[in-house]
């Protein structure tokens, strides 16, 4: 049996050099992000819009990717959810902004953080160092490796890449977040969402330049615009989930408002329950300029298959 030692002996190392390198090898943690495939062309992004000046002398249709565009692996208000929409097709990315117990912005939908993060309490009870220490997870409850991300972030990101619309979430002031945008010259890039005519009237009153996504789903609506005095070339209008007829989308074209309507929520479950993504294409020819939807990807891949 001696004459088979030196055989032996070389399996033996060979066995352990094997375990010692698998053993090396670093474990795949639980916030180790998916992979979500790409569904568009990395060359639909080379002529998107990078202000809303831009935008509005050449209005193509586009989509707005509510809360950011969040899919498997990839949470919403996260600028990494921001950078995999993008990268694969121009989008106006429409986020959240809330703000802490110390009065830092942040991205944030809730009024609590329990849902989208690791933690659980109320955003304006919990300072910005507490969130830092937790992180985002997505919409199917997966833990991710992504932290909150605070407004200043955003926007310093998103110069030169993306449009916003910025939802100012109940008790943030709008000069808080006006005050930040002037610091990034973002009001080029940036749009502020109001719901109410007083709340558009004052942010238009603190800052002319700032593009203003307003409520325009009725007429009503639209006659307080007319009364506003508010420019309408500073004018997105919302004309609500439900869609429009032809007609009131023909008073804002005659207005000059530009319009985005939302499929998010009950027209995006019926395109998938139907298998039908080309009624998208509908929304577009009877008046939408942008379509704001949870499924910005698949949309984006109707629009550019026109």
């Amino acid at each position: 049996m001696r004459r088979y030692k030196p055989f032996f002996m070389v399996m033996l190392l060979l066995v352990g050099s094997i375990a010692l390198f698998w053993s090396c090898q670093p474990a795949k943690a639980d916030t180790e992000r998916k992979e979500v495939p790409s569904q568009l062309s990395k060359e639909s992004t080379t002529n998107r819009p990078v202000s809303f000046e831009e935008w509005f002398n050449d209005p193509q249709a586009m989509v707005s990717a509510h809360r950011g565009g969040p899919y498997p692996g990839y949470p919403e208000n996260a600028i990494e959810t921001f950078e995999h929409v993008i990268s694969q097709t121009p989008a106006i990315i429409e986020c959240d902004i809330a703000m802490t117990k110390d009065s830092v912005l942040i991205l944030m939908h809730d009024k609590t953080i329990d849902r989208t993060t690791t933690g659980d309490g109320s955003v304006m009870d919990l300072t910005y160092d507490e969130i830092m220490k937790l992180h985002l997870v997505d919409n199917e409850g997966d833990s991710t490796a992504f932290k909150v991300s605070t407004l200043d972030q955003a926007l310093a990101w998103g110069k030169g890449k993306a449009l916003f619309t910025l939802d100012v979430k109940r008790g943030v002031p709008f000069h808080r977040v006006i005050d930040a945008m002037k610091a990034y010259d973002a009001a080029t890039y940036a749009a502020i969402i109001t719901y109410r005519i007083q709340d558009a009237t004052l942010v238009h009153k603190l800052d002319s330049s700032i593009v203003i996504s307003v409520s325009a789903g009725s007429e009503g609506a639209l006659e307080q615009l007319r009364k506003s005095g508010i420019p309408t070339s500073n004018l997105l209008g919302f004309v609500g989930v439900r869609e429009p007829d032809e007609a009131h989308y023909q008073k804002l074209n005659e207005m000059g408002i530009k319009t985005i309507l939302g499929t998010l929520g009950n027209l995006d479950k019926k395109a998938v329950a139907k298998g039908n993504d080309t009624v998208y294409l509908s929304y577009l020819e009877n008046g939408a300029n942008v379509i704001a939807t949870d499924r910005p990807l698949e949309v984006a891949k109707v629009i550019q298959s026109r």
